[in-house]
């Protein structure tokens, strides 16, 4: 069995805890590994409706005889637990003749002990995808946080966000091009326990219990951010069964309502990365990071009253590995062309939750002032597609509509620039004020046109002072 053999007798009781996950066993955990009266991984399987405990003995040997098999017995009927259980032995080795008759005698039921040996550990290892050359687990993930189209469905991102600029609705807005990449994560929980003792006793202890989301799509990995992070631990996000979509894709989708059997013809793009790292080396690396993110330095008074201080930084063996959840974060990339210019959206999705990392639609395309969501509102141009701010945005002479200051033909008219589509506008508004009356002349500047009058108001009061009226 290759690396296996040169594992500890720590290490192999490490990776069965993980392989007994794989199998669907529930509350999977190590027991205290001091005086463990033989009980070294403790863990739950629902049979017939009834939950029943399973005791476990993990022996790193080349051979297991019948007291082992005996010891592990005792051991299953004075654990306390409120319910029915049994005993199993797990050995990279094989078993005796006389464990194998014991363990029969005691048949298959409650108080049972089954017997794992390295044959039948290599037959699991090919089930759950167990590397046994180098004693590590590869991640086999068919799971993926559901996917929130842009534009389709009941949640639709992009459009909300059409919905917040001026002068543009969302039901004119053209397809996107959209391409969605399934990112990998790994949720991983782990309990760290521990003690620290100096000559005037306990100065230090901790049982905390802590969540790592780690992005795990290449080296090195790394915790992911908070906003990204709610979206991958959230229980309730609903998820998609790769395997089972794509059985459903070739049957014809006839159990799957319309929008869900479009997920690919959805998107122009589906892109799926790989793990970076086997599920141990995750493990592992979150177990460097349970140690990094407990070590404290507390400060105590010794026997002699001197201060002193200590760095009390958690053993490997004081962190126990709960679970490990692989799951494909959805990282939807849309690029929406309108006029002449392309603007990206694109976020993170997990259902009806998201995250935005890329939003040009809120951008002034002039000055890059960000606007609806962030200093100010933004306006459309239907002119010519772009997106403004105040600054960069007036009102169209002719129509009486938005027109930004990069597409806008311009001259001016009493003293006062106007704006215009083209030049089309513009010769005709040209043609309309050579007909005007003065006084509408002038209203063509408002703000000169009052002052003008209030000069000449101010001129007649002093007039009228002057000659003593």
């Amino acid at each position: 069995m290759a690396l296996l053999d040169e594992l500890s007798g720590y290490e192999f009781e490490d990776l069965m805890v993980d392989v007994f996950r794989h199998l669907g066993y529930e509350n999977v955990r190590q027991s205290a590994r001091t005086a463990d009266e033989g009980r070294d991984v403790l863990m739950e399987e629902v049979v017939d409706g009834r939950r029943r405990a399973v005791v476990v003995e993990c022996k790193h040997t080349d051979t297991v005889s019948r007291p082992v098999v005996q010891k592990l017995h005792s051991a299953v009927a004075t654990y306390e637990y409120d319910g029915p259980r049994r005993g199993m032995v797990a050995t990279t080795g094989r078993f005796t003749g006389p464990a194998r008759e014991y363990a029969h005698e005691l048949g298959d039921g409650d108080g049972s002990v089954e017997l794992l040996d390295g044959a039948d550990l290599r037959e699991i290892g090919e089930e759950i995808g167990m590397d046994l050359y180098n004693g590590r687990i590869e991640i086999l993930c068919e799971v993926a946080l559901w996917p929130t189209h842009p534009t389709a469905g009941d949640y639709a991102p992009l459009l909300e966000v059409v919905d917040a600029i001026e002068n543009l609705e969302s039901a004119s807005v053209p397809d996107p091009e959209t391409t969605l990449e399934l990112e990998p994560t790994v949720r991983v929980s782990g309990r760290t326990s521990a003690t620290f003792e100096t000559s005037v006793g306990v100065v230090h202890s901790l049982d905390e219990t802590t969540d790592l989301v780690i992005r795990a799509d290449r080296e090195p990995p790394r915790v992911v951010r908070s906003k990204l992070r709610s979206l991958v631990a959230g229980r309730t996000a609903p998820r998609i069964d790769l395997d089972e979509y794509e059985r459903n894709l070739e049957n014809g989708f006839d159990d799957l309502d319309e929008y869900e059997r479009n997920l690919e013809n959805g998107f122009d793009d589906l892109e799926q990365s790989r793990f970076g790292r086997t599920e141990t080396g995750y493990k592992e690396w979150a177990i460097d990071k349970f140690q990094a993110i407990h070590t404290t330095t507390v400060h105590y008074t010794g026997d002699n009253n001197v201060d002193y201080e200590k760095t009390c930084t958690p053993t490997q063996s004081d962190v126990s590995i709960q679970s490990i959840e692989p799951v494909y974060l959805p990282c939807v990339r849309s690029r929406l062309s309108l006029g002449e210019y392309n603007y990206r959206y694109e976020y993170y999705a997990a259902g009806p939750s998201w995250t935005e990392t890329t939003n040009d639609l809120h951008r002034c395309v002039h000055c890059d002032t960000g606007g609806a969501r962030g200093d100010g509102p933004v306006t459309y141009c239907s002119n010519c597609g772009s997106i403004n701010c105040d600054d960069h945005v007036r009102t169209e002479r002719l129509e009486d509509e938005p027109v930004c200051t990069g597409c806008a033909v311009t001259e001016r008219f009493a003293l006062s620039r106007k704006y215009f589509y083209d030049e089309e506008n513009l010769e005709a508004f040209r043609e309309e004020y050579e007909s005007m009356a003065f006084h509408e002349k002038a209203m063509e500047n408002v703000p000169l046109a009052v002052g003008s009058v209030l000069v000449a108001v101010f001129l007649l009061v002093l007039l009228a002072a002057a000659v003593g009226l």
